[in-house]
């Protein structure tokens, strides 16, 4: 285990993989990084995993901005500590950095992500596992405020 310079836990590739589909048995949603010129736009939506990778359902405009680009994919969670099963939380984020390319309707059913949004879109998008980063820490408790 190997700690940065702010406490937290740097986490190894198979613990961000497993994390990752935590969240997505969870249904946690994640964060979809896009460059573009201007400034970056970040999107929420739901995910799932298929191997090592990430796949996203989005709509044809997001498509034609992700489409062969890299493109980032964030998502975070809290569990127990592992082992004492109660408090402090810790708290995690896993960072995945890779190509967008569209994927197959062809995929197993259990790795399609369920889009929670009215109109999600038809274009599902595999994101590539290229770079994948982690950490985690124990949440502290927040400071109360003078009223």
């Amino acid at each position: 285990m190997w700690i940065d310079e702010r406490g937290s836990e740097v986490l190894t590739a198979p613990e961000c993989h497993r994390l990752l589909a935590v969240g997505a048995e969870e249904h946690r949603h994640g964060h979809l990084g896009i460059s573009q010129p201007g400034a970056p736009i970040v999107l929420p939506l739901n995910y799932a995993v298929h191997g090592t990778d990430v796949l996203v359902q989005i709509g044809e405009g997001v498509f034609e901005r992700v489409e062969s680009q890299l493109v980032a994919f964030q998502v975070d969670g809290a569990s127990a500590a592992p082992g004492t099963g109660g408090p402090p939380p810790q708290i995690w984020s896993v960072l995945l950095q890779g190509l967008a390319v569209e994927e197959s309707q062809d995929v197993p059913g259990e790795h399609i992500p369920h889009p929670q949004v009215a109109i999600p879109g038809e274009r599902l998008v595999r994101i590539r596992a290229d770079v994948v980063t982690g950490r985690r820490f124990s949440s502290r408790p927040v400071p109360e405020r003078p009223s």
